[in-house]
């Protein structure tokens, strides 16, 4: 399958013409296009491609003819799907006595997002009520012609897509989309006011200057920005590492016993750690136990100390924080907005799962 690309910090409304847009990375340029409708609207695809449902049985595009349709496509470890969320779940509960449907298409990155019960357990974490089509096999991605995380399509009642919008922000303009395409419907009584939710710890939005630290993926395919006291990454493994002396911006590094595979890291003794000179406000890190599932005890640094008041929503004051399923931890959040810091992870217990940083 082509590579996905996760477009970060982005707020595009526009045509089906990539051309038009200029997708940038989290922690890139914040970009934003004016709403356009294409010049041909293509028919809602199928949705037989999923694999799974749930909060809903299988949902067919003939049986949502008449509805208007909100089809976002995201994956549950991806920031800049997080953030999205609290918009997609306010405008769902909203809009939904108007005719409104919202069907989340939980797309992949990584391999451990193909697993229902990963999927399932992170829709009931994130208390996501809408129907979740699970596309493990991207059978719905590529039917859409989807290409980055997160993209919502907007259906009208007669079952075409109207608009695409990728990336984060632009929430009023989506929003006002919903409101024309439920008036074209015949919807009477249809609200012209604007939600305003209020988000916490990965959800939370954005902070008000871009990150100057780009997402970067720790396994052997994409490790870019890795040094080390000698040698590169290499594939495979467990082999040991010893820390760079020193790190410049956007620069990372491990300390211990690592197998290195395309898509992670895992830690083969206790005590190993990665450290990464980043700045931004926020820093997640994507991660996940042993194959035993077996809770990973960590323990973070900034600067050598303890966070403090610059913790993440999934770490303590003092840094201590435990790994218990896949997903993504918020590890920093500082008080000062986007100071360049050293963080360091230091992993008290073996086999934990470490696939990419992302910022915010």
């Amino acid at each position: 399958m082509p590579h996905l690309v996760r477009v970060g910090a982005v707020a595009a409304l526009a045509a089906f013409a990539y051309a038009a847009l200029h997708p940038a990375s989290a922690g890139g340029q914040w970009l934003a296009e004016a709403a356009v409708a294409p010049a041909v609207q293509p028919p809602l695809p199928s949705l037989a491609g999923a694999t799974a449902w749930i909060n809903s049985p299988p949902l067919t595009a003939k049986a949502l003819q008449g509805k208007v349709v909100l089809v976002d496509f995201w994956t549950y470890s991806c920031i800049n799907c997080l953030r999205t969320l609290p918009y997609v779940k306010a405008w769902a509960q909203k809009y939904g006595e108007h005719g409104l449907v919202v069907i989340g298409a939980h797309t992949p990155e990584f391999d451990f997002e193909r697993s229902v019960s990963n999927v399932q357990r992170a829709v009931k974490d994130l208390q996501i009520r809408y129907p979740v089509a699970v596309d493990s096999q991207q059978t719905l991605w590529n039917a859409f012609g989807t290409q980055a995380w997160p993209t919502f399509y907007f259906v009208d009642a007669t079952g075409r897509i109207r608009y695409r919008q990728l990336g984060e922000g632009r929430y009023d303009q989506a929003e006002r989309m919903i409101q024309e395409l439920l008036r074209e419907a015949g919807q009477r009584q249809v609200p012209d006011d604007l939600v305003v939710p209020q988000a916490t710890g990965t959800q939370a939005a954005v902070g008000p200057r871009p990150p100057a630290s780009d997402e970067t993926y720790l396994g052997w395919a994409r490790g870019d920005g890795f040094v080390a006291a000698a040698g590169e990454l290499r594939d495979g493994g467990p082999r040991s590492y010893t820390a760079a002396p020193q790190l410049r911006l956007n620069q990372w590094t491990l300390a211990g016993r690592w197998r290195v595979d395309t898509q992670q890291l895992s830690l083969a003794q206790p005590g190993g750690s990665i450290s990464y000179r980043f700045r931004a406000r926020d820093l997640h890190l994507v991660l996940g136990p042993g194959p035993d599932g077996r809770p990973v005890r960590f323990r973070i640094r900034l600067d050598g100390q303890p966070p403090g008041a610059d913790h993440g929503s999934d770490v303590l004051t003092d840094g201590s924080g435990t790994v218990e399923t896949y997903r993504l931890y918020q590890l920093v959040r500082q008080a000062a907005d986007g100071r360049e810091r050293l963080f360091e992870i230091e992993f008290l217990d073996a086999d934990v799962q470490a696939h990419a940083f992302t910022f915010g």
